[in-house]
């Protein structure tokens, strides 16, 4: 997050964007509120799809025989279960 220092520092340039750190502030606080939803998709997320643990997914198919997984371990895409 932003310091103290940060606070009083200008988030735009003079054209009036947003400076780089501000876009990359904001992504990282729609990442956090982005982490409670159920991503979804069409078949296991195991092997496809990296997350962090605890992350829901929905297979929106429905073919591998499970249709909510959660991450149990790890970031990369394995440690998916089926629930």
């Amino acid at each position: 997050m932003i310091s103290e220092l940060e606070r009083y520092i200008s988030w735009v340039d003079s054209a009036g964007r947003p400076l780089q750190r501000v876009t990359e502030y904001f992504e990282a606080i729609n990442r956090q509120v982005n982490a409670n939803t159920i991503l979804e998709g069409s078949g296991s997320p195991e092997g496809v799809l990296a997350a962090d643990p605890k992350t829901l997914y929905m297979d929106t198919a429905g073919t591998a025989g499970n249709i909510l997984y959660i991450k149990k371990t790890g970031t990369g895409n394995t440690g998916w279960i089926g629930v």
